[in-house]
Protein backbone atom coordinates (compact mmCIF):
# COMPACT_ATOMS: atom_id res chain seq x y z
CA UNK A 1 0.00 0.00 0.00
CA UNK A 2 1.27 3.49 -0.86
CA UNK A 3 2.17 5.66 2.12
CA UNK A 4 0.73 9.09 1.32
CA UNK A 5 2.20 10.87 4.33
CA UNK A 6 5.44 12.05 2.68
CA UNK A 7 3.43 13.26 -0.33
CA UNK A 8 0.96 15.27 1.75
CA UNK A 9 3.82 16.63 3.87
CA UNK A 10 5.60 18.14 0.86
CA UNK A 11 2.33 19.42 -0.65
CA UNK A 12 1.48 21.03 2.68
CA UNK A 13 4.84 22.77 2.88
CA UNK A 14 4.54 23.96 -0.71
CA UNK A 15 1.13 25.45 0.15
CA UNK A 16 2.71 27.29 3.09
CA UNK A 17 5.29 28.79 0.75
CA UNK A 18 2.50 29.69 -1.69
CA UNK A 19 0.64 31.46 1.12
CA UNK A 20 3.74 33.48 1.96
CA UNK A 21 4.08 34.50 -1.69
CA UNK A 22 0.49 35.78 -1.66
CA UNK A 23 1.53 38.44 0.84
CA UNK A 24 3.45 40.36 -1.84
CA UNK A 25 0.39 41.19 -4.01
CA UNK A 26 -1.62 41.69 -0.80
CA UNK A 27 0.78 44.41 0.32
CA UNK A 28 0.94 45.94 -3.18
CA UNK A 29 -2.84 46.25 -3.49
CA UNK A 30 -3.23 47.18 0.17
CA UNK A 31 -0.83 50.11 -0.18
CA UNK A 32 -2.82 51.22 -3.24
CA UNK A 33 -5.97 51.27 -1.10
CA UNK A 34 -7.60 48.44 -3.05
CA UNK A 35 -9.88 45.87 -1.38
CA UNK A 36 -8.19 43.10 -3.38
CA UNK A 37 -5.33 43.38 -0.87
CA UNK A 38 -7.66 41.93 1.77
CA UNK A 39 -8.77 39.24 -0.71
CA UNK A 40 -5.18 38.13 -1.17
CA UNK A 41 -4.70 38.09 2.60
CA UNK A 42 -7.80 35.92 3.02
CA UNK A 43 -6.53 33.53 0.33
CA UNK A 44 -3.14 33.42 2.07
CA UNK A 45 -4.73 32.54 5.42
CA UNK A 46 -6.79 29.73 3.86
CA UNK A 47 -3.85 28.36 1.87
CA UNK A 48 -1.40 28.62 4.76
CA UNK A 49 -3.88 27.07 7.18
CA UNK A 50 -4.52 24.05 4.96
CA UNK A 51 -0.81 23.69 4.28
CA UNK A 52 0.07 23.76 7.98
CA UNK A 53 -2.62 21.23 8.87
CA UNK A 54 -1.42 18.89 6.11
CA UNK A 55 2.24 19.11 7.10
CA UNK A 56 1.57 18.75 10.85
CA UNK A 57 -0.82 15.81 10.34
CA UNK A 58 1.70 13.93 8.19
CA UNK A 59 4.92 14.86 9.99
CA UNK A 60 5.10 11.33 11.43
CA UNK A 61 5.93 10.14 7.93
CA UNK A 62 9.25 11.98 7.87
CA UNK A 63 12.41 9.95 7.43
CA UNK A 64 10.66 7.04 5.72
CA UNK A 65 12.11 7.82 2.31
CA UNK A 66 10.35 8.33 -0.99
CA UNK A 67 10.07 5.59 -3.60
CA UNK A 68 9.45 6.02 -7.34
CA UNK A 69 5.65 5.67 -7.05
CA UNK A 70 5.51 8.29 -4.32
CA UNK A 71 7.69 10.63 -6.40
CA UNK A 72 5.29 10.40 -9.34
CA UNK A 73 2.29 10.94 -7.08
CA UNK A 74 3.93 13.88 -5.34
CA UNK A 75 4.71 15.52 -8.67
CA UNK A 76 1.15 15.11 -9.93
CA UNK A 77 -0.24 16.31 -6.58
CA UNK A 78 1.87 19.46 -6.59
CA UNK A 79 0.93 20.41 -10.15
CA UNK A 80 -2.72 19.49 -9.67
CA UNK A 81 -3.50 20.71 -6.14
CA UNK A 82 -1.36 23.84 -5.81
CA UNK A 83 -3.17 25.68 -8.68
CA UNK A 84 -6.47 25.18 -6.82
CA UNK A 85 -5.17 27.36 -4.01
CA UNK A 86 -3.33 29.68 -6.38
CA UNK A 87 -6.72 30.34 -7.99
CA UNK A 88 -8.30 31.54 -4.73
CA UNK A 89 -7.35 35.24 -5.09
CA UNK A 90 -8.89 35.30 -8.56
CA UNK A 91 -12.15 33.94 -7.15
CA UNK A 92 -12.40 35.82 -3.84
CA UNK A 93 -11.67 39.24 -5.35
CA UNK A 94 -11.55 40.98 -8.72
CA UNK A 95 -11.82 39.62 -11.38
CA UNK A 96 -14.19 37.26 -9.45
CA UNK A 97 -13.70 34.30 -11.79
CA UNK A 98 -15.71 31.08 -11.64
CA UNK A 99 -13.75 28.07 -10.39
CA UNK A 100 -13.15 26.56 -13.85
CA UNK A 101 -11.82 29.87 -15.18
CA UNK A 102 -9.73 30.61 -12.08
CA UNK A 103 -8.28 27.09 -12.09
CA UNK A 104 -7.56 27.38 -15.83
CA UNK A 105 -5.72 30.66 -15.23
CA UNK A 106 -3.73 29.27 -12.31
CA UNK A 107 -2.80 26.04 -14.13
CA UNK A 108 -1.82 28.07 -17.18
CA UNK A 109 0.40 30.24 -14.99
CA UNK A 110 2.08 27.48 -13.01
CA UNK A 111 2.64 25.28 -16.07
CA UNK A 112 4.07 28.39 -17.80
CA UNK A 113 1.58 27.97 -20.64
CA UNK A 114 0.48 31.59 -20.79
CA UNK A 115 -3.07 31.00 -22.05
CA UNK A 116 -5.56 33.30 -20.34
CA UNK A 117 -9.30 33.71 -19.94
CA UNK A 118 -8.96 37.28 -18.70
CA UNK A 119 -10.00 40.24 -20.83
CA UNK A 120 -8.98 43.71 -19.64
CA UNK A 121 -5.55 42.97 -18.16
CA UNK A 122 -4.74 46.68 -18.22
CA UNK A 123 -7.57 47.35 -15.76
CA UNK A 124 -6.66 44.61 -13.28
CA UNK A 125 -5.15 45.63 -9.96
CA UNK A 126 -1.34 45.69 -9.73
CA UNK A 127 -1.50 42.84 -7.23
CA UNK A 128 -3.46 40.55 -9.53
CA UNK A 129 -1.06 41.16 -12.42
CA UNK A 130 1.90 40.63 -10.11
CA UNK A 131 0.33 37.39 -8.84
CA UNK A 132 -0.10 36.05 -12.36
CA UNK A 133 3.55 36.80 -13.10
CA UNK A 134 4.58 35.16 -9.83
CA UNK A 135 2.70 32.01 -10.85
CA UNK A 136 4.75 31.97 -14.05
CA UNK A 137 7.96 32.44 -12.11
CA UNK A 138 7.08 29.79 -9.52
CA UNK A 139 6.08 27.39 -12.28
CA UNK A 140 9.23 27.94 -14.32
CA UNK A 141 11.41 26.11 -11.85
CA UNK A 142 10.17 27.47 -8.56
CA UNK A 143 8.06 24.52 -7.49
CA UNK A 144 11.03 22.26 -8.09
CA UNK A 145 13.12 24.55 -5.88
CA UNK A 146 10.52 24.52 -3.12
CA UNK A 147 10.10 20.74 -3.23
CA UNK A 148 13.86 20.23 -3.17
CA UNK A 149 14.03 22.13 0.13
CA UNK A 150 11.93 19.45 1.80
CA UNK A 151 13.08 16.29 0.01
CA UNK A 152 16.28 15.98 2.08
CA UNK A 153 14.08 15.79 5.19
CA UNK A 154 12.47 12.73 3.59
CA UNK A 155 15.92 11.18 3.06
CA UNK A 156 15.69 11.42 -0.69
CA UNK A 157 18.54 12.54 -2.92
CA UNK A 158 16.03 14.26 -5.13
CA UNK A 159 16.85 12.84 -8.55
CA UNK A 160 13.48 11.03 -8.63
CA UNK A 161 11.68 14.36 -8.50
CA UNK A 162 13.75 15.84 -11.31
CA UNK A 163 13.04 12.76 -13.46
CA UNK A 164 9.29 12.80 -12.87
CA UNK A 165 9.24 16.46 -13.88
CA UNK A 166 10.98 15.63 -17.12
CA UNK A 167 14.05 17.53 -15.92
CA UNK A 168 17.21 16.44 -17.71
CA UNK A 169 20.52 17.06 -15.93
CA UNK A 170 22.50 16.05 -19.04
CA UNK A 171 24.92 13.71 -17.39
CA UNK A 172 24.42 14.95 -13.82
CA UNK A 173 26.91 17.79 -14.19
CA UNK A 174 26.65 18.36 -10.44
CA UNK A 175 26.84 15.56 -7.83
CA UNK A 176 23.63 16.15 -5.90
CA UNK A 177 20.16 17.41 -6.71
CA UNK A 178 20.33 19.90 -3.83
CA UNK A 179 23.48 21.39 -5.35
CA UNK A 180 21.73 21.62 -8.71
CA UNK A 181 18.73 23.34 -7.14
CA UNK A 182 20.86 25.83 -5.24
CA UNK A 183 22.77 26.98 -8.29
CA UNK A 184 19.68 26.92 -10.49
CA UNK A 185 18.14 29.47 -8.11
CA UNK A 186 21.05 31.81 -8.75
CA UNK A 187 20.86 31.34 -12.53
CA UNK A 188 17.08 31.55 -12.78
CA UNK A 189 16.52 34.62 -10.67
CA UNK A 190 19.71 36.24 -11.94
CA UNK A 191 18.36 36.05 -15.50
CA UNK A 192 14.94 37.26 -14.31
CA UNK A 193 16.55 40.30 -12.68
CA UNK A 194 18.64 41.04 -15.77
CA UNK A 195 15.57 40.78 -18.00
CA UNK A 196 13.47 43.07 -15.80
CA UNK A 197 16.22 45.69 -15.56
CA UNK A 198 16.67 45.60 -19.34
CA UNK A 199 12.96 46.16 -19.89
CA UNK A 200 12.99 49.06 -17.42
CA UNK A 201 16.00 50.62 -19.13
CA UNK A 202 14.17 50.40 -22.47
CA UNK A 203 11.15 52.30 -21.20
CA UNK A 204 8.79 49.89 -19.43
CA UNK A 205 7.20 51.15 -16.23
CA UNK A 206 8.25 49.43 -13.03
CA UNK A 207 5.32 47.01 -12.73
CA UNK A 208 5.46 46.04 -16.42
CA UNK A 209 9.21 45.41 -16.18
CA UNK A 210 8.75 43.13 -13.16
CA UNK A 211 5.73 41.26 -14.56
CA UNK A 212 7.10 40.77 -18.06
CA UNK A 213 10.59 39.98 -16.77
CA UNK A 214 9.24 37.13 -14.64
CA UNK A 215 7.04 35.82 -17.44
CA UNK A 216 9.81 35.99 -20.05
CA UNK A 217 12.47 33.94 -18.25
CA UNK A 218 9.84 31.47 -17.04
CA UNK A 219 8.66 31.22 -20.68
CA UNK A 220 5.23 31.85 -19.16
CA UNK A 221 3.78 34.65 -21.28
CA UNK A 222 1.51 36.32 -18.69
CA UNK A 223 1.69 40.02 -19.54
CA UNK A 224 -0.10 42.85 -17.77
CA UNK A 225 -1.30 44.29 -21.09
CA UNK A 226 -4.06 43.00 -23.36
CA UNK A 227 -1.83 44.06 -26.26
CA UNK A 228 1.09 42.04 -24.82
CA UNK A 229 4.35 43.28 -26.41
CA UNK A 230 2.47 45.25 -29.07
CA UNK A 231 2.26 47.90 -26.35
CA UNK A 232 6.03 48.40 -26.46
CA UNK A 233 8.55 49.62 -29.00
CA UNK A 234 10.93 47.72 -31.30
CA UNK A 235 13.84 47.74 -28.82
CA UNK A 236 11.72 46.02 -26.15
CA UNK A 237 10.51 43.43 -28.67
CA UNK A 238 14.06 42.57 -29.73
CA UNK A 239 15.08 42.33 -26.06
CA UNK A 240 12.08 40.12 -25.39
CA UNK A 241 13.05 37.72 -28.18
CA UNK A 242 16.61 37.53 -26.81
CA UNK A 243 15.54 36.76 -23.25
CA UNK A 244 12.88 34.27 -24.38
CA UNK A 245 15.64 32.35 -26.15
CA UNK A 246 17.82 32.49 -23.02
CA UNK A 247 14.94 31.22 -20.89
CA UNK A 248 14.36 28.25 -23.20
CA UNK A 249 17.96 26.96 -23.17
CA UNK A 250 19.02 24.14 -20.80
CA UNK A 251 19.50 25.72 -17.38
CA UNK A 252 22.16 23.20 -16.50
CA UNK A 253 24.41 24.78 -19.13
CA UNK A 254 24.18 28.10 -17.32
CA UNK A 255 24.99 26.33 -14.06
CA UNK A 256 28.08 24.88 -15.72
CA UNK A 257 28.93 28.36 -16.99
CA UNK A 258 28.58 29.65 -13.43
CA UNK A 259 31.11 27.01 -12.40
CA UNK A 260 33.59 28.16 -15.04
CA UNK A 261 32.69 25.59 -17.69
CA UNK A 262 31.76 27.60 -20.78
CA UNK A 263 32.50 24.92 -23.39
CA UNK A 264 29.37 22.75 -22.80
CA UNK A 265 27.16 25.75 -23.60
CA UNK A 266 28.89 26.48 -26.91
CA UNK A 267 29.16 22.90 -28.16
CA UNK A 268 25.72 21.61 -27.10
CA UNK A 269 24.23 20.26 -30.34
CA UNK A 270 20.69 20.77 -28.98
CA UNK A 271 21.31 24.49 -28.51
CA UNK A 272 22.88 24.83 -31.95
CA UNK A 273 19.97 23.01 -33.59
CA UNK A 274 17.45 25.11 -31.66
CA UNK A 275 19.03 28.35 -32.86
CA UNK A 276 19.29 27.07 -36.44
CA UNK A 277 15.64 26.04 -36.54
CA UNK A 278 14.51 29.38 -35.12
CA UNK A 279 16.59 31.21 -37.72
CA UNK A 280 15.19 29.08 -40.54
CA UNK A 281 11.61 29.61 -39.36
CA UNK A 282 12.00 33.37 -38.95
CA UNK A 283 13.80 33.97 -42.25
CA UNK A 284 11.42 31.78 -44.27
CA UNK A 285 8.28 33.36 -42.79
CA UNK A 286 9.74 36.85 -43.24
CA UNK A 287 10.57 36.15 -46.90
CA UNK A 288 7.12 34.61 -47.53
CA UNK A 289 5.34 37.59 -45.96
CA UNK A 290 7.38 40.16 -47.89
CA UNK A 291 6.82 38.37 -51.20
CA UNK A 292 3.08 37.90 -50.70
CA UNK A 293 2.16 41.13 -48.88
CA UNK A 294 5.11 43.51 -49.05
CA UNK A 295 5.54 46.05 -46.26
CA UNK A 296 8.46 47.12 -44.10
CA UNK A 297 11.24 44.53 -44.11
CA UNK A 298 12.40 45.47 -40.58
CA UNK A 299 8.92 45.36 -39.07
CA UNK A 300 8.06 42.10 -40.80
CA UNK A 301 11.31 40.52 -39.61
CA UNK A 302 10.83 41.83 -36.05
CA UNK A 303 7.28 40.52 -35.74
CA UNK A 304 8.26 37.16 -37.25
CA UNK A 305 11.25 36.93 -34.90
CA UNK A 306 9.37 37.87 -31.75
CA UNK A 307 6.28 35.75 -32.36
CA UNK A 308 8.01 32.64 -33.66
CA UNK A 309 10.51 32.73 -30.80
CA UNK A 310 7.56 33.14 -28.44
CA UNK A 311 5.87 30.07 -29.96
CA UNK A 312 8.92 27.80 -30.15
CA UNK A 313 10.06 28.76 -26.64
CA UNK A 314 6.46 28.08 -25.47
CA UNK A 315 6.21 31.55 -23.94
CA UNK A 316 2.99 32.98 -25.34
CA UNK A 317 3.69 36.70 -25.78
CA UNK A 318 2.64 38.28 -29.07
CA UNK A 319 3.40 41.46 -31.02
CA UNK A 320 1.73 43.10 -34.03
CA UNK A 321 -0.92 41.46 -36.17
CA UNK A 322 1.10 38.26 -36.60
CA UNK A 323 -1.88 36.06 -35.70
CA UNK A 324 -3.72 37.22 -38.83
CA UNK A 325 -0.93 36.32 -41.26
CA UNK A 326 -2.28 32.77 -41.81
CA UNK A 327 -1.07 30.59 -44.67
CA UNK A 328 2.54 29.43 -44.54
CA UNK A 329 3.02 31.09 -41.14
CA UNK A 330 0.42 28.82 -39.52
CA UNK A 331 2.16 25.70 -40.83
CA UNK A 332 5.55 26.86 -39.54
CA UNK A 333 4.09 28.00 -36.20
CA UNK A 334 2.33 24.67 -35.69
CA UNK A 335 5.49 22.64 -36.43
CA UNK A 336 7.88 24.63 -34.25
CA UNK A 337 5.26 24.74 -31.49
CA UNK A 338 5.10 20.95 -31.48
CA UNK A 339 8.90 20.69 -31.46
CA UNK A 340 9.28 23.20 -28.63
CA UNK A 341 12.54 24.34 -27.11
CA UNK A 342 15.40 22.65 -25.29
CA UNK A 343 15.07 19.84 -22.79
CA UNK A 344 16.16 20.97 -19.34
CA UNK A 345 14.41 24.34 -19.55
CA UNK A 346 10.93 25.42 -18.43
CA UNK A 347 9.71 25.15 -22.04
CA UNK A 348 7.58 22.22 -23.23
CA UNK A 349 6.71 20.47 -26.50
CA UNK A 350 8.52 17.41 -27.81
CA UNK A 351 11.86 19.21 -27.19
CA UNK A 352 14.69 19.70 -29.65
CA UNK A 353 16.64 16.87 -28.03
CA UNK A 354 13.90 14.30 -28.65
CA UNK A 355 13.39 15.46 -32.23
CA UNK A 356 17.13 15.22 -32.89
CA UNK A 357 17.34 11.67 -31.56
CA UNK A 358 14.19 10.68 -33.46
CA UNK A 359 15.67 12.09 -36.68
CA UNK A 360 18.89 10.19 -36.04
CA UNK A 361 16.92 6.97 -35.45
CA UNK A 362 14.96 7.48 -38.66
CA UNK A 363 18.15 8.10 -40.64
CA UNK A 364 19.72 4.97 -39.15
CA UNK A 365 16.67 2.92 -40.09
CA UNK A 366 16.79 4.20 -43.67
CA UNK A 367 20.49 3.33 -43.94
CA UNK A 368 19.74 -0.10 -42.48
CA UNK A 369 17.12 -0.72 -45.19
CA UNK A 370 19.63 0.24 -47.88
CA UNK A 371 22.32 -2.01 -46.39
CA UNK A 372 20.58 -4.89 -44.53
CA UNK A 373 23.85 -6.56 -43.53
CA UNK A 374 25.24 -3.36 -42.04
CA UNK A 375 24.89 -2.59 -38.33
CA UNK A 376 23.86 1.04 -38.02
CA UNK A 377 23.88 2.62 -34.54
CA UNK A 378 21.78 5.59 -33.55
CA UNK A 379 24.08 8.32 -32.31
CA UNK A 380 23.70 11.63 -30.54
CA UNK A 381 26.69 13.97 -30.11
CA UNK A 382 28.93 11.10 -31.18
CA UNK A 383 27.62 8.68 -28.55
CA UNK A 384 25.53 5.60 -29.26
CA UNK A 385 21.92 5.85 -28.04
CA UNK A 386 20.63 2.75 -26.27
CA UNK A 387 17.56 0.82 -27.38
CA UNK A 388 15.80 1.68 -24.12
CA UNK A 389 16.17 5.38 -24.89
CA UNK A 390 14.86 4.87 -28.44
CA UNK A 391 11.88 2.88 -27.13
CA UNK A 392 11.06 5.56 -24.57
CA UNK A 393 11.40 8.24 -27.23
CA UNK A 394 9.04 6.45 -29.63
CA UNK A 395 6.55 5.94 -26.79
CA UNK A 396 6.66 9.62 -25.87
CA UNK A 397 6.27 10.95 -29.41
CA UNK A 398 3.51 8.45 -30.18
CA UNK A 399 1.69 9.37 -26.99
CA UNK A 400 2.09 13.08 -27.72
CA UNK A 401 0.59 12.77 -31.20
CA UNK A 402 -2.21 10.42 -30.11
CA UNK A 403 -3.18 12.64 -27.18
CA UNK A 404 -3.31 15.66 -29.45
CA UNK A 405 -5.64 13.77 -31.77
CA UNK A 406 -7.87 12.33 -29.04
CA UNK A 407 -8.19 15.63 -27.19
CA UNK A 408 -8.89 17.53 -30.41
CA UNK A 409 -11.71 15.12 -31.31
CA UNK A 410 -13.07 15.36 -27.76
CA UNK A 411 -13.19 19.16 -28.01
CA UNK A 412 -14.99 19.06 -31.36
CA UNK A 413 -17.60 16.78 -29.77
CA UNK A 414 -18.18 19.56 -27.25
CA UNK A 415 -19.06 21.96 -30.06
CA UNK A 416 -15.67 23.59 -30.67
CA UNK A 417 -14.81 24.19 -34.32
CA UNK A 418 -11.99 22.05 -35.73
CA UNK A 419 -9.38 24.80 -35.99
CA UNK A 420 -10.02 26.18 -32.51
CA UNK A 421 -9.98 22.63 -31.10
CA UNK A 422 -6.69 21.67 -32.79
CA UNK A 423 -4.88 24.83 -31.80
CA UNK A 424 -6.45 24.78 -28.33
CA UNK A 425 -4.91 21.36 -27.69
CA UNK A 426 -1.70 22.38 -29.48
CA UNK A 427 -1.21 25.44 -27.31
CA UNK A 428 -2.07 23.54 -24.11
CA UNK A 429 -0.09 20.32 -24.46
CA UNK A 430 2.87 22.30 -25.80
CA UNK A 431 2.48 24.93 -23.03
CA UNK A 432 2.64 27.52 -25.83
CA UNK A 433 -0.05 29.97 -24.74
CA UNK A 434 -0.59 31.33 -28.24
CA UNK A 435 -4.15 31.38 -29.57
CA UNK A 436 -5.24 30.66 -33.14
CA UNK A 437 -8.72 29.92 -34.46
CA UNK A 438 -12.14 31.59 -34.40
CA UNK A 439 -12.78 31.13 -30.66
CA UNK A 440 -9.46 32.73 -29.69
CA UNK A 441 -9.56 35.45 -32.36
CA UNK A 442 -12.44 37.48 -30.93
CA UNK A 443 -10.75 38.45 -27.65
CA UNK A 444 -7.25 37.03 -28.02
CA UNK A 445 -8.03 34.82 -25.00
CA UNK A 446 -9.63 31.43 -24.31
CA UNK A 447 -12.65 32.78 -22.46
CA UNK A 448 -15.05 31.77 -25.28
CA UNK A 449 -14.17 28.05 -25.07
CA UNK A 450 -16.87 25.95 -23.33
CA UNK A 451 -16.15 24.68 -19.82
CA UNK A 452 -15.63 21.09 -20.99
CA UNK A 453 -13.03 22.24 -23.49
CA UNK A 454 -11.28 24.25 -20.77
CA UNK A 455 -11.15 21.12 -18.60
CA UNK A 456 -9.50 19.22 -21.46
CA UNK A 457 -7.01 22.06 -21.90
CA UNK A 458 -6.23 22.05 -18.17
CA UNK A 459 -5.38 18.34 -18.31
CA UNK A 460 -3.33 18.91 -21.47
CA UNK A 461 -1.37 21.75 -19.83
CA UNK A 462 -0.45 19.62 -16.82
CA UNK A 463 0.47 16.61 -18.96
CA UNK A 464 2.50 18.78 -21.31
CA UNK A 465 4.42 20.33 -18.42
CA UNK A 466 5.19 17.00 -16.79
CA UNK A 467 6.12 15.19 -20.02
CA UNK A 468 2.98 13.03 -20.40
CA UNK A 469 4.36 9.83 -18.87
CA UNK A 470 4.45 11.19 -15.32
CA UNK A 471 0.66 11.59 -15.53
CA UNK A 472 -0.25 8.63 -17.76
CA UNK A 473 1.55 6.20 -15.45
CA UNK A 474 -0.96 7.07 -12.72
CA UNK A 475 -3.75 5.55 -14.82
CA UNK A 476 -2.07 2.13 -15.03
CA UNK A 477 -3.61 -0.41 -12.62
CA UNK A 478 -0.23 -2.02 -11.99
CA UNK A 479 1.10 1.33 -10.71
CA UNK A 480 -1.20 1.00 -7.68
CA UNK A 481 -0.39 -2.65 -6.95
CA UNK A 482 2.09 -3.52 -4.26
Amino acid sequence: MIDFRPIFYVVGRVLVVLAILMLAPAVLDGRAGLHSGADFLEAAIITGGVGLMLSVATANGLGLGLNARQAYLMTAAIWGVVPMFAALPLMLGPPHLRFIDAYFEAVSGITTTGSTVLVGLDSLSPGVNLWRAMLNSVGGLGIAFVAMIFLPVLRVGGMQYFKTEGFDTFGKALPRATDIARQLVIVYFGMTLACGLTYAALGMDQLSAVVNGMATIATGGFSNNDASFSAFGPAVQYAGAFFMILGSLPYIRFVQLLNGQARPLWIDSQIRAYLRWIALAVLSVTAWRLVTHGGSAEETFRWALFNLVSIMSSTGFFAGDFGSWGGYMLVVAFLIGVIGACAGSSAAGLSVFRVQVAASALAAQIRQIGSPSRVVAVRYEGRAVGDDVISGLILFITGFVLLMGVMTVAMTLLGVDAMSALFGVWTSIGNIGYGFGPLAARTGTFVDYPDGAKAIMILAMIMGRLGLMAVLVLFLPRFWRD
